[in-house]
């Protein structure tokens, strides 16, 4: 049995907890579990326990089986001095024939859960823990109670937008703490909506934002530079008089600002299976746009919780060439069509939302984290097959905030088997 089982029946004392004695026949009465550590360490702090009728205060390590304990050598660490109690699946001493003491030699109490446990939660855990299901729970998932749903949706809502603003600090410190770049760069990895990510953050890195700010009133000379740098116009053997002009004045600010060293190897960038509303060339021409088009990317985002004003800013169509062209030398008789809303609803989520969060966070201004959660609710739900899913065993999603946080549960909890650290799992498991 896993021991993050073990965690999860200890933190609830979902055992019977009548007359327990250790393996050594000492008598326990449990006054406090503690609390889970998930640092380093034993693996419940501050637990109070009555053991032989005498208060003990420390810590409780778990383990699938009494030999665990020598296996990770806690015998030779002193960090495990102050274990109160060795909660374990299985004691295997008999077995094994190995003392388990502390590092003073003294034995340590052991107490095994597995007569303990009621069989039918241990039928419940099997049942999640071996579905073959994408989401474990979804036999079961109807009788889940609403409240238990929505409260595992916000929790999961919140540790996305904690670990999506961690990335964003990541970013934050490689721009040594500059946020118009940070801004910057994360809208560059975003336009290139996954499948272009890498190769667009490549190029955010390679041409600072400054340096693009300083063509804002030449349209023409901040797409030559984001073209050039990207490694896309090398490849035009027969180019158009457009082409021709951005290849001119790429040659001219690829050595004004020493970008050359600094292409993006043009295999990078992928078109196959594309449509062609987001062929990289077409993404590259409409974040010039944006780029010359805003003073400001970090104001704009940061100072607007109107999500409608926000998609509007982020529509604005590319140059004209741009209007008939998916890529260069290829004309096409439809027009071609702006940054849909769809995409520009994606943009708010995946750039703006993460940066209001972790903004909040690097200020300690709630406020706009408030702001990111507003912008999330404002925007309808996304439409994927993850959320298609959710919707099929009955999760109703009206908004982004909706969405977005049935796609953390399941990439965080359903995927990888986290159902223990799931209210909704927890609320399945919990004895009759």
């Amino acid at each position: 049995m896993p021991e993050a089982f073990l965690y999860f029946i200890w933190q609830y004392q979902y055992f019977t907890t009548n007359s327990l004695t250790t393996t050594d026949g000492e008598s326990v009465q449990v006054l406090h579990p503690g609390f889970r550590n998930l640092d380093s360490g034993p693996d419940f702090f501050n637990a109070r326990l009555l053991i032989n009728n005498v208060e003990w205060g420390g810590t409780v390590e778990m383990h699938s089986r009494t030999s665990d304990w020598l296996v990770h050598r806690h015998q030779n660490d002193r960090a495990y001095d102050n274990v109160i109690l060795h909660v374990v699946w299985e004691d295997d001493r008999i077995a094994t024939g190995r003392r388990v003491d502390r590092t003073n030699g003294t034995p340590l109490p052991t107490l095994e859960v597995v007569p303990l446990i009621d069989a039918i939660l241990i039928d419940r855990f099997k049942l999640l823990a071996e579905s073959i299901d994408s989401i474990p729970c979804a036999g079961q998932f109807r009788s889940v109670q609403p409240l238990r749903v929505t409260a595992m949706l916000d929790k999961a809502m919140f540790q996305r937008l904690e670990r999506k603003a961690a990335g964003v600090h990541a970013v934050f410190e490689q721009t040594n703490g500059d946020w118009e770049e940070t801004a910057y760069r994360l809208l560059a990895i975003n336009m290139g909506f996954k499948i272009n990510a890498e190769p667009m953050a490549q190029l955010s890195r390679a041409i600072p934002l400054k340096s693009i700010l300083k063509l804002r009133d030449v349209l023409i000379q901040a797409e030559a530079m984001l073209f050039g740098t990207a490694g896309l116009l090398e490849s035009e053997d027969e180019p158009d008089e457009y082409v021709t002009m951005l290849q001119r004045e790429y040659r001219f600010l690829s050595a004004k600002y020493g970008l050359i060293d600094k292409q993006v190897a043009a295999h990078a960038w992928k078109w196959g299976r594309l449509r062609p509303a987001n062929f990289p060339t077409l993404r590259l021409a409409q974040l010039a746009r944006l780029l010359t088009h805003h003073a400001s990317l970090f104001s704009l985002f940061i100072g607007t919780s109107d999500a409608e004003a926000l998609l509007k800013a982020l529509q604005l169509a590319p140059s004209g060439y741009w209007h008939s062209h998916y890529r260069f030398g290829k004309a096409t008789d439809k027009v071609v069509p702006t940054l849909g809303v769809s995409s520009a609803a994606t943009i708010v989520i995946n750039t703006v939302v993460p940066l209001l969060a972790a903004y909040a966070n690097h200020r300690g201004q709630p406020a706009f984290m408030d702001r990111a959660i507003g912008l999330l609710e404002q925007l309808p739900t996304e439409k994927n097959r993850l959320t298609d899913g959710w919707e099929e065993l009955g999760l109703g999603m009206r908004t982004a905030f909706d969405s977005q946080a049935a796609i953390e549960l399941h990439n965080e909890f359903c995927s990888v088997k986290k159902c223990l650290n799931c209210q909704i799992g927890a609320g399945l498991l919990k004895t009759i």
